[in-house]
């Protein structure tokens, strides 16, 4: 019997996910581990080892029904050599061979590439961008992830690191991020840096989730978190909307549940910021594929090859 499944896993700074899909990428079985407790590179490869183990077996599966294993990863691969460059929020990852290692752990093929390419490709494919020639997706999570859809198909750059959209300099001088650069967008909107705000201003610790409730209540301070978050994001996407003439822009990540403030926001500041032509043209749509995304897309990585 044909091979039927695709096994493919999402790796953020909060979450592993690994999920079972079949080939027309629907999810079948899927479980999620808390990123941060594996506190080491060895620990964390074999965390996803087991956990594609775990879930053949759950399935009363074998290998050979499983064509692939897609992984979408937190930072720039090179996807020629199967190569980890860095991870900007998880810590000890350095040029490492994480294709080789988990295609001999595995015995099963293993294809990879950044989480933000694949979570934008998910939605070109199945999504909020089905239509469209000209995408940009972005996650807005941990780190704020990019992804390029250039004339129907995914733009990965000379070294195959394009899209870093999170890492786009909003300020001359700013805060250090994680990559290494200063004044990047995610230094300001990373999920971990609002929250530290919100508990700034609040004077009690305050999930995302909260905030966004407050803010739809109508609470002043909660709506002008959301609206810092939105401008700064809408000045970094004036210039990508500038270079890049998009149809549209899609934007997905736990931060993107915000909801119509953070939208209108960002709106609000393209249309002001950008040039016209590319303002008229380009739509902001929320990413209609949820949490699925960036397992959607290792799926469609899988099939694609």
């Amino acid at each position: 019997m044909a091979a039927k499944f695709i096994i493919s896993l999402d790796l953020g700074g909060t979450n592993l996910k690994t999920a079972l899909l079949d080939l027309k990428c629907r999810i079948k079985d899927k479980q999620i581990l808390s990123t941060p407790i594996f506190n080491s590179k060895d620990k964390l490869i074999c965390a996803m080892t087991d956990s594609v183990m775990a879930i053949i077996q759950r399935n009363k599966l074998l290998r050979k029904d499983i064509i692939g294993v897609g992984l979408g990863l937190p930072g720039p691969i090179d996807i020629k050599h199967g190569v980890v460059h860095f991870f900007p929020n998880i810590p000890g990852w350095k040029e490492v061979k994480l294709r080789g290692i988990l295609k001999k752990k595995l015995g099963l093929p293993v294809y990879l590439d950044n989480d933000a390419n694949l979570a934008c490709l998910a939605e070109y494919k199945l999504g909020a961008a089905r239509g469209f020639k000209n995408v940009i997706g972005l996650t807005l999570g941990t780190g704020v992830g990019g992804g390029i859809i250039c004339d129907g198909r995914l733009y990965r750059g000379s070294s195959y690191a394009a899209g870093e959209i999170g890492h786009i300099p909003i300020n001359e001088y700013g805060p250090r991020c994680n990559c290494g650069g200063i004044a990047c967008v995610e230094a300001y909107i990373g999920n971990n840096i609002i929250i530290k705000e919100a508990k700034k201003i609040f004077k009690k610790n305050i999930s995302l989730e909260e905030l966004s409730k407050l803010a739809r209540r109508g609470n002043k301070k909660a709506i002008g978190i959301w609206l810092d978050v939105g401008r700064r994001l809408g000045i970094a996407l004036t210039g990508v909307v500038n270079v890049l003439n998009p149809d549209c822009i899609v934007i997905g990540g736990g931060v993107s549940n915000a909801g119509r403030i953070l939208f209108d926001k960002i709106k609000e500041v393209i249309s002001r910021y950008a040039m016209p032509v590319q303002s008229k043209a380009v739509k902001i749509f929320k990413a209609r594929l949820g949490s699925d995304a960036g397992i959607i897309g290792g799926a469609l990585l899988v099939k694609e090859g």
